[in-house]
């Protein structure tokens, strides 16, 4: 076969010829020739900071960027012939040279070559002749990508956690935020252009598969830096692990160790989930994850994820009730742990919070104790509707500490009547039971544990769901330290407020003092999902609609 002449269509004969309207010259109309009806490459040039690909078929399109591949990346023609043969030029210096030809034959009307030996940080243009027993078209249009072939970098810093082996104490302690900067470059190779740095990657566990379009990639600003504030999990040496990614989609890799000492003196706030000494409420996204916000928040911006995956099951937060108020003494930080209890079901789930409200290890069952108590406290065989399992749950609230200390206890709503488990470790069943009532009454209403006032009294607030009223049961503390119960005997009573109807606030809660005036308030979630608080009871406050 003869070599074809290399030359160029233009202007509105090219854009004919890409759409199939022009045939080669020595076609004829009842055989119009072998035609370029496509072009693409493979992989297809892009951007990686916006996930556009294009091909860049004509001279005012931005081409984009080709990384490293095994061969050289792949041109690929749809025509009308036997065959196709392929040309590359270089267009780095303005002047192209012809680096490449090739070419395949067809097959279902595609064909394709890879094109090695492409050099880093270089400008190419391509095209593309439809072959048919001998006859060439003319050539398609030009289409064109630039190639970046190196792996960005990454280098990691701290002012507030030194790396490892450089000296220097950390200024902040583990359970705490702190500044990291990450600078990334992208270096042109001589002669050449990079693509530089579209995004990153970072976490403090494995990194898996992903790209600039992940919900965890993150811009740089113009220089390729990115700074960013991370709550540091674990007290003891850490390691934040970085990818970089290029326009070219070219992944660099990189990690900072540093110590994180542990805070000598944490804060202890009931309520408080990571650490940061303020009371959190708990609430699930649309998704299923369990998000956290300070109980002074101003937005829903959550100020931290639990993610979906980490629920007891169906990898969901939305079916269970998550009660929290209190830690076990047996681990650090001083930051609560979960009760994840989903109606119906026999076992309740216990998170240990022992990394500031990530509950990144694996949850245990609290086991349903035995050892009951009277009403006046002494020990006592348990009533005989008291079952083995916490399948009557139907409600489950933590009330705050009733047994000195920050041990949490649950209150938990069974046949109508109210219980109160307190005053041991749940993971082994040590907690003691105590029925406060029997009148079974409480069925038609929806518990809510505001915690304790600044005096150290409890109360527990309830939703009478048929009418929406509001009520209050103060459960002072005695001088003995133990608590009085006795409000609690009747739900009707106690009546504070009305307009709480599960029509306009499906979900009521409580999660301590958000205001700051000492006293505990109540939040609720309306049915469009915006997140509502209040002070005490009355002046509400729409902070926006829930994730």
């Amino acid at each position: 076969m003869k070599p074809v002449h290399v030359h160029r269509l233009g202007g509105a004969a090219a854009v004919a010829l890409a759409a199939g309207l022009l045939a080669a010259p020595t076609a004829t109309a009842a055989d119009p020739g072998p035609v370029v009806l496509g072009m693409t490459a493979s992989p297809q040039p892009g951007h990686a900071s916006t996930g556009e690909r294009t091909d860049a078929c004509d001279e005012a399109t931005d081409p984009g960027w080709v990384g490293r591949t095994i061969g050289g990346p792949t041109l690929r023609a749809q025509i009308t012939g036997d065959a196709a043969r392929f040309g590359v030029w270089d267009r780095t210096t303005g002047a192209e040279q012809p680096v490449f030809t090739g070419e395949a034959q067809a097959v279902a009307q595609h064909a394709s070559v890879a094109v090695p030996g492409l050099q880093d940080g270089h400008s190419y243009a391509w095209h593309a002749w439809a072959l048919k027993s001998g006859e060439a078209s003319a050539p398609s249009v030009d289409c064109h990508f630039k190639v970046d072939t190196t792996s960005p970098a990454a280098v990691i810093s701290s002012p507030d956690f030194p790396a490892s082996g450089a000296g220097g104490t950390a200024t902040k302690y583990a359970g705490q935020k702190g500044t990291f900067v990450l600078n990334g470059t992208d270096p042109a190779p001589a002669g050449g252009e990079a693509s530089g740095v579209a995004c990153f990657r970072y976490g403090f566990g494995t990194l898996g598969v992903g790209d600039c379009t992940s919900s965890d990639a993150v811009k740089p600003d113009a220089t390729g830096t990115l700074t960013v504030n991370l709550k540091v999990l674990n007290w003891g040496t850490n390691n934040l692990n970085v990818q970089v990614v290029d326009e070219a989609g070219n992944v660099g890799q990189a990690s900072y160790s540093f110590y994180a000492p542990s805070n000598p003196k944490p804060p202890t706030t009931l309520g408080d989930v990571d650490g940061d000494g303020v009371a959190d409420t708990l609430l699930p996204d649309a998704q299923g994850n369990l998000q956290s916000f300070g109980v002074n928040a101003g937005d829903t911006t959550p100020n931290a994820v639990i993610a979906a995956n980490r629920a007891p099951s169906d990898g969901s937060w939305a079916q269970f009730q998550v009660a929290h108020r209190g830690w076990a003494k047996s681990h650090a930080p001083s930051s609560d742990d979960l009760f994840v209890h989903q109606p119906g079901d026999a076992y309740l789930y216990q998170y240990r919070n022992f990394d500031y409200g990530s509950f990144t290890q694996s949850w245990t069952g609290a086991v349903r104790s035995d050892r009951c108590l009277n009403d006046a406290g002494a020990a006592a065989p348990c009533p005989v509707d008291y079952a083995s399992d916490w399948s009557k749950a139907d409600q489950l609230v933590a009330l705050g500490p009733v047994a000195g200390g920050f041990a949490p206890s649950l209150l938990t709503l069974e046949d109508g009547n109210l219980w109160l488990h307190a005053g041991g470790d749940f993971s082994f069943g040590a907690q003691k039971v105590r029925k406060l009532t029997t009148s079974g009454a409480w069925a038609g209403y929806d518990l809510i544990a505001p915690g304790p006032d600044a005096a150290g009294d409890l109360a527990l607030w309830a939703r009478e769901r048929a009418t929406g009223v509001l009520h209050a049961y103060p459960i002072p503390k005695k001088a003995d330290g133990t608590f009085d119960f006795s409000a609690l005997a009747d739900p009707a009573s106690g009546v504070v407020a009305t307009g709480f109807t599960t029509a306009a606030y499906p979900t009521l809660g409580s999660s301590g003092d958000g205001d700051g005036d000492g006293k505990p308030d109540l939040w609720a979630v309306t049915a469009d999902r915006h997140l509502v608080t209040f002070s005490g009871w009355t002046g509400p406050k729409d902070l926006g609609v829930l994730k």
